[in-house]
C-alpha cells in the first residue's frame, strides 16, 4: 500500500474508533518504564496527526516549535498538549491546541480515529487522534510557541527505509530513538523523538491492517 493511493477510509479503518478510545498505558512502556516519574500519575494531553489530500499523495502537518519554549524548544512536533479541565478528552485538547497553536478551525477538521497511547520521559500519556484537514486551510502559527507549519509527504513517513533507529546507552541499558532521515527535497527539519514514534505507530497499524485482510 502506497501513500498516495492511501484513502481515507482506508486510513480510519487502521485506527481505534472515535467512540472507543485506547485504554490502558503507553505501546512504547517497554522502552521507557524505567525513565517515567517515580510515583506520578501520567497526565492526559492530546496531540493532532492532521493529513491533507494534495494532488501529488497526502501530507502530514507538522510545526516546529519555537526556540523560546521551555519544553521541547526548536523541535518538530504535532499540534497539541495537556489536557485541561474544560476539554472532554484528548480529541478535544488537540482541537484546541491545533485552534490556539497553527490557527486551525474546527470546520476544517474531520477526526477519523486515535492511534495507541504513548508515554513521554516527561510525564505524559499521549493520545493521538489521526484527522483529515481541508485543504484550504491556511496555517495562522502563534508566534509565541510555533515557529514554522510545514507538510511532508505520507508517502516519506510511511517507507521503512527513510526511518532510523539509532541506538543510544542511557541509564545502564541500549536504547533506539527513532528519526527519519534526512532529505532536503522533503524537510529540513529533523523529525525524531516523540513525534517519529507517534508516526512509526501509524505505519505500524496499516501494516497490521494490510496483514489482517491478506
Amino acid at each position: 500500500m502506497t501513500a498516495p493511493s492511501l484513502s481515507f477510509d482506508t486510513l480510519a479503518r487502521a485506527l481505534h474508533p472515535l467512540q472507543r478510545p485506547p485504554q490502558g498505558e503507553g505501546w512504547n512502556l517497554d522502552e521507557v518504564h524505567d525513565l517515567l516519574p517515580a510515583a506520578r500519575r501520567h497526565a492526559d494531553a492530546g496531540v493532532l496527526v492532521g493529513v491533507v489530500p494534495r494532488e501529488d499523495g497526502p501530507r502530514v502537518v507538522l510545526t516546529l516549535r519555537n526556540d523560546s519554549l521551555r519544553h521541547h524548544a526548536g523541535q518538530v512536533s504535532f499540534p497539541g498538549g495537556r489536557c485541561e479541565p474544560d476539554d472532554r478528552d484528548a480529541l478535544d485538547a488537540a482541537l484546541r491546541e491545533a485552534h490556539e497553536e497553527i490557527g486551525l478551525p474546527g470546520t476544517q477538521v474531520q477526526a477519523l480515529g486515535f492511534l495507541d497511547p504513548l508515554l513521554t520521559v516527561s510525564g505524559f500519556r499521549v493520545l493521538p487522534t489521526v484527522a483529515r484537514i481541508a485543504p484550504e486551510f491556511a496555517p495562522r502559527p502563534d508566534p509565541s510557541e510555533v515557529a514554522e507549519v510545514f507538510e511532508v509527504p505520507l508517502a516519506f513517513l510511511l517507507a521503512d527505509t527513510n526511518l532510523e533507529r539509532i541506538g543510544i546507552d542511557y541509564n545502564g541499558r541500549r536504547r533506539q530513538v527513532l528519526q527519519f532521515r534526512s532529505d532536503p527535497l522533503v524537510t529540513t527539519h529533523r523529525i525524531w523523538g516523540v513525534t517519529a514514534s507517534i508516526l512509526f505507530n501509524l505505519r505500524q497499524r496499516l501494516a497490521a491492517m494490510s496483514e489482517a485482510a491478506a
